[in-house]
């Protein structure tokens, strides 16, 4: 497994490369954005290894933005001594899958560095994306729960799709408005409660363990 490790402090890049090299990964790494971004944009990564605070005139957030903008779909796990949650939104918002923040154990970015590549490497192979029960086909276009159909929108799967691909995370409203509304701004209406609370029917209704949540005050997540 390739992997592009793009940090501008010597002795964490030595010590993620020795771990991670020695957990089977080929490790390449990059010490400034301008420098990363390139090495990035050449592909044929499983998976890079993102410090937000970077020198030079491109940080971490950056080469996220410019990646995801491209539509290269890599997994990157944002690192970062921003520890708020704030901080830890906007890596998410931008196109992070994972987030870990400084000082880190590096079992704990071993194990969720192999959960991003596996989850990448299964959902290109499938094209079907799971929560317990629950099955999302995107070459169908078609839902079902315990085997049974679910008659979704084309809005309602795009929104389906979006919280699968980050289950077991928080998205919050704006991430939902940029993402499956296409809205660079809040218009400021209850149009993301209602779609989630119209899926949420249909996704959980008849079933004892629900799989969408409301996390108040910042959003929504789904999880077996």
């Amino acid at each position: 497994m390739r992997c592009l490790l793009i940090e501008d402090d010597p002795d964490t890049s030595r010590y993620i490369c020795n771990g991670l090299g020695a957990a089977g990964f080929q490790m390449e790494t990059a010490a400034t954005g301008a420098e990363g971004l390139r090495l990035a944009q050449g592909g044929g990564w499983d998976a890079i290894v993102l410090d937000r605070l970077l020198p030079g005139n491109v940080d971490g957030l950056g080469i996220l933005t410019e990646l995801r903008r491209r539509n290269d779909a890599t997994p990157v796990l944002i690192l970062s001594a921003l520890s708020a949650l704030d901080d830890r939104i906007k890596g998410l918002r931008v196109g992070g899958d994972d987030y870990l923040t400084k000082p880190f154990a590096l079992d704990e970015l071993q194990a969720r560095l192999a959960a991003l590549v596996r989850r990448s490497t299964t959902q290109e192979r499938r094209a079907v994306l799971s929560v317990g029960d629950l099955r999302l086909d995107l070459t169908s276009r078609t839902a079902e729960r315990a085997g049974q159909p679910i008659a979704l929108q084309p809005r309602e799967l795009h929104l389906l799709e979006f919280l699968i691909r980050h289950r077991d995370q928080v998205v919050t409203r704006a991430m939902l408005i940029e993402s499956v509304w296409n809205y660079r701004f809040d218009p400021q209406t209850k149009v993301i409660d209602v779609m989630v609370s119209r899926l949420r029917q249909k996704v959980d209704r008849g079933f004892d363990k629900p799989l969408i949540h409301t996390v108040r005050g910042i959003g929504y997540t789904i999880r077996d």
